[in-house]
């Protein structure tokens, strides 16, 4: 009795020790991932000079300001690039949901004269170097001569294959009895989408959602190529308009709070969001 005791004392202190050893070192790999995020918020509230006098970087700033934030809204239009980049995001993630919801129930389950074959197609296009679909895009929209509008921005963007596939696998998952006794009670394919596949697949939805966003939020290749008019400018074409035109590159507090103001959207939707996104991904590459 005494030596089980002694073997439960050791299982014990081991399992302690292997938990502190854990969170110290996630602690230490938070920190390491946090701080870049601390230091652009850091070096957005100091002033130019204070910032410029700094021989030795310092870790805190007891002369905190908001100027550089004023000055994010003045010396470049801020304002209209995030409302397009809203716009842009908005109508293009909407766009999206709808293409690869009705793509991703064709595949799933209705049945038509080569749809493997139609899918594995579907599936090699995710092989393709994006350099080369960007090209594509490039010279499609030009030809149509719809260069420099929203709608030369949205339409490369309103779908994606790893997302059809995504949400196809999770529509397989729901049982095919469903589907057969929606049928025999007269129910279309479309309603038999919109009340049932939709509810039960929301957390896959909801996580596609949010990285959608984020991908239109941090889109710069394509914005930069399709657009040489300010007035369509996105927030990640805006950066370099600052940093080229507004600023100027040595005022690296004012650029700094320009990045805060662009970053903090996203940081909000994806702490509000996260675990609909990990619930989400994990359901996706779940079968059964």
């Amino acid at each position: 009795m005494e030596k089980l005791d002694q073997i439960e004392k050791t299982d014990r202190n081991r399992r302690i020790i292997v938990r502190t050893v854990t969170y110290v070192l996630l602690s230490l790999w938070g920190i390491i991932v946090l701080f870049p995020f601390y230091w652009m918020v850091l070096t957005s509230v100091k002033s130019y000079g204070a910032y410029s006098s700094e021989y030795i970087p310092k870790f805190f700033t007891l002369t905190p300001t908001m100027e550089n934030y004023a000055d994010a809204f003045t010396a470049v239009p801020l304002g209209r690039y995030l409302t397009n980049t809203l716009v842009f995001t908005l109508v293009t993630t909407a766009l999206m949901l709808f293409v690869i919801t009705l793509a991703a129930f064709a595949f799933a389950r209705l049945e038509f004269f080569g749809k493997n074959a139609a899918f594995i197609l579907f599936l090699s296009l995710m092989m393709i170097p994006n350099e080369l679909v960007v090209i594509t895009n490039f010279m499609t929209v030009t030809n149509l001569d719809m260069r420099n509008t929203f709608t030369g921005l949205i339409l490369p963007s309103v779908t994606s294959v790893f997302y059809i596939y995504l949400l196809k696998e999770n529509f397989e998952q729901i049982p095919d009895s469903l589907y057969y006794a929606a049928k025999v009670d007269g129910t279309s394919d479309l309603k038999y989408l919109l009340k049932v596949m939709v509810p039960l697949s929301k957390p896959t939805l909801i996580t596609i959602t949010i990285l959608k966003i984020i991908e239109c939020w941090n889109s710069y290749v394509w914005p930069r190529l399709i657009t040489d008019d300010a007035d369509y400018f996105l927030v990640s074409n805006g950066i370099q308009e600052i940093r080229e035109n507004g600023f100027g590159r040595e005022n690296i507090p004012a650029m700094m709070a320009a990045v805060v103001v662009i970053s903090v959207p996203l940081i909000i939707l994806f702490l509000v969001f996260r675990k609909k996104v990990m619930e989400g991904v994990s359901r996706g590459g779940t079968k059964g």
